[in-house]
């Protein structure tokens, strides 16, 4: 396994809307054993292909590792199925905008379908904290980030950090 350099904001490749994963073999395994591996090490709870420079809808998240309880998935083709009426606002943060965190406003549940590195296709409700990093990983395959769903407010007082980044 590798750790994969993490593609920073405001790298054009963080806009651009991934491509299915088209076939599941021996390279898609190894890449989201990479991908796992740079999470951990950034470290991360989320990291999708776009990421680490990979436009394929795939997305690696372990939301519980860092109080001790590792349960990592890898999410190919993923989905959203449907959508909870009530939203909940969560502070992200995000391993391509490292030090901006955004408030951002979210369903409080989805229902995820994805297929897994064995060929199946799972089906899940996601709440609390999973639910807000499927979305937030889901949205960079769509080419968007965190920080677009930021209020004005918030998005100016944060203009400076990313112009910082290279953002103006």
């Amino acid at each position: 396994m590798s750790i994969l350099p993490i593609v920073l904001f405001p790298d054009p490749m963080l806009r651009r809307p991934c491509t299915p994963v088209p076939v599941i073999d021996e390279s898609i395994r190894r890449l989201a054993a990479d991908m796992l591996e740079t999470m951990y090490a950034a470290p991360g709870r989320g990291l999708a292909g776009p990421q680490v420079a990979v436009p394929l809808r795939l997305f690696v998240m372990d939301t519980t590792w860092k109080e001790g309880t590792p349960s990592p998935r890898v999410c190919l083709n993923p989905a959203i199925l449907d959508v909870s009426d009530a939203w909940a606002e969560n502070t992200e943060g995000c391993l391509s905008i490292p030090g901006i965190p955004a408030q951002v406003s979210r369903p409080d549940w989805i229902v995820l379908r994805w297929t897994d590195l064995d060929g199946a296709e799972r089906t899940e409700r996601l709440t609390g904290f999973d639910c807000v990093a499927a979305q937030h990983e889901l949205d960079h395959l769509n080419g968007r980030l965190c920080i677009d769903l930021m209020d004005e407010a918030s998005r100016t007082a944060a203009s400076p950090a990313l112009a910082a980044l290279g953002a103006a």
